[in-house]
């Protein structure tokens, strides 16, 4: 998870609209409003492979406004998707399971020593992926809120 914060001369109402109608026009994004004041969106999956290329990054934001001036503190913040995390912590267990297992077998440890090398390889993949896709959002964000 990573935070971001940032100071916008806008109302909250103006952000929300305006982050609205730009990701509704780009395609490809969902949007969802929980409260007045927060908003949530992460790009839409459309096939299900499309959920290892693209549907990793959840983006998370609260607006707090200043009731003196029209200023608005945005609070983002960028998660991994909960299935990805899964995937990588099973491939992590059951590789640890059969190097335990080597106790009863003598072959176990070379395929849990593969299992874990392939987690630790996609752990690694996907914290690349995870801070390039945070760049894109920032220049996203940013080109749409005029910063």
């Amino acid at each position: 998870m990573e935070d971001w914060n940032f100071k916008i001369e806008k109302r909250p109402k103006e952000v929300i609209e305006r982050l609205k109608s730009e990701l509704n026009s780009i395609g490809g994004f969902v949007f969802d409003e929980n409260k007045p004041t927060t908003f949530s969106f992460r790009k839409r999956v459309l096939y299900p492979f499309y959920m290892a290329f693209q549907n990793w990054t959840i983006v998370n934001g609260k607006l707090l406004s200043n009731k003196v001036e029209d200023n608005t503190n945005m609070q983002i913040s960028f998660n991994q998707h909960f299935l990805i995390q899964l995937v990588i912590y099973i491939h992590i267990i059951i590789g640890l399971g059969f190097i335990f297992g080597l106790f009863i077998t003598t072959k176990s440890y070379i395929f849990g020593g593969l299992i874990i090398a392939l987690g630790i390889a996609l752990w690694i993949a996907v914290n690349r992926k995870f801070k390039k896709d945070i760049k894109q959002y920032k220049t996203l964000i940013t080109e749409i809120l005029g910063l």
